[in-house]
């Protein structure tokens, strides 16, 4: 299947490990002009370079704290610099800490707030311009499975993934006269060094040994292991690519079978 994806310019947030490096990666091999963006810039440079390897198009990358809107305003306008016009922008960001209700104040709130909603929000702003212009576009949001069946702990995760869905639906709605297509992806438990964080926070609430939180968290998934953070790169680089032109404002859960609610 031809992607469609050669030359054009593609920016992925978090994307210096990870599900956001995963993607990176996947858009790369199709040929996609890449911006990485994370807050450190060391671990950037590596991610850019062992997977830039050998790719006819070497990844860009720059630092980028997407809680900071001076930031996302450098970011797109380097990559615009640089390549030219976005096409495609990859929304990711690490989740907030893990915890219940009574464990956060209003700060913690309001720096979720910011990490896993606002931020989204901000650089959609600054990467429309360009999509409306040349009236084509993808966006991509990423979420968790969360947004169908919340998760333990995550009280704070559970409440603004939902508020991406709402973003998603609604822009998608707004956006279609522009050709512009909008989506939202749910990960579940994929081999990450975020599911192994919050498996130990869950290890840690309930007194439980990490290894038995982890099999237990596996028992639960009917493909009966976590995903590849490739699997999860290919999908997102389908809804970003030309083979994909009728599907927008949908939630994509990517999860091995393990969410049981029905939409």
């Amino acid at each position: 299947m031809e992607l469609g994806l050669k030359g054009k310019v593609v920016i992925v947030l978090a994307s210096s490990s990870g599900l956001g490096k995963a993607i990176a990666r996947e858009f790369l091999e199709e040929g996609a002009r890449v911006i990485m963006a994370s807050r450190s810039e060391d671990k950037l440079a590596q991610a850019a370079m062992e997977i830039g390897k050998d790719m006819s198009f070497p990844p860009l990358y720059r630092s980028c704290d997407i809680t900071d809107p001076g930031d996302i305003q450098e970011l797109v306008g380097f990559a615009v610099k640089k390549l030219g016009p976005v096409s495609v922008l990859v929304n990711n960001a690490g989740g907030p800490p893990a915890g219940t209700f009574d464990s956060f104040g209003d700060q913690a709130w309001q720096k979720a707030f910011e990490l896993n909603l606002l931020s989204y929000v901000r650089t959609i702003r600054e990467v429309l311009p360009f999509m409306k212009e040349k009236k084509w576009g993808r966006i991509v949001n990423s979420t968790s499975s969360s947004v169908r069946q919340v998760i333990e702990n995550l009280i704070l995760s559970n409440t603004f993934r939902l508020g991406v869905i709402g973003l998603t639906k609604t822009l998608s709605q707004e956006l279609a006269p522009h050709n512009i297509l909008v989506n939202a992806i749910g990960p579940g438990r994929f081999n990450t060094e975020r599911i192994r964080q919050l498996d130990s926070a869950l290890a840690e609430k309930k007194g439980m040994p990490l290894e038995e939180v982890a099999r237990q968290s596996l028992s639960r998934i009917p493909l009966g292991r976590y995903g590849d953070p490739a699997e999860y790169g290919k999908l997102a680089v389908f809804l970003c690519s030309e083979a994909n032109t009728y599907i927008t404002g949908q939630t994509i859960i990517a999860d091995g079978g393990m969410v049981r609610a029905v939409p």
